[in-house]
């Protein structure tokens, strides 16, 4: 069981990742289940921030993409987006300090990801904080 915040942010990557493979693939799904497979006590901040991405996945996309740099975020991998539209979502909607949003993300991205999606994900969300 997940117990500080950074590992709760590794069950909401996990669950939005599993999330797009199961929409991919045309797999019927529950986003409680899901998350329940992974963090069997349940937690509001896991809850509220995956049910958020889901809610608002069209907007976050459109956000991203307006930031990423000749790039659009369906060609990053499932990984790299689930960490994008995380950090987004809590970087915009919710009250968690900036730095710590941006942060998190990274830290996530440089466990998961490569350098270069590391580094295009910390620029998109500190631009993305820069003009809040």
């Amino acid at each position: 069981m997940a117990e500080n915040r950074s590992e709760l942010r590794k069950v909401i990557m996990t669950s939005l990742y599993q999330i797009s493979v199961y929409k991919s693939n045309k797999i019927k799904y529950d986003i409680k289940s899901v998350i329940k497979e992974l963090q069997e006590v349940e937690n509001d901040f896991v809850n509220t921030i995956v049910f958020g991405v889901e809610d608002n996945i069209e907007e976050l996309d459109k956000i991203a993409n307006k930031y990423l740099k000749d790039w659009t975020i369906d060609r990053l991998g499932k990984t790299d987006q689930a960490i994008l539209r995380m950090g987004l979502y809590e970087l915009l909607y919710t009250d968690t300090p900036d730095i710590v949003c941006i942060n998190e993300a990274v830290e996530l991205a440089k466990e998961y990801s490569d350098d270069k999606v590391k580094n295009m994900i910390n620029a998109v969300l500190d631009s993305i904080m820069k003009d809040k």
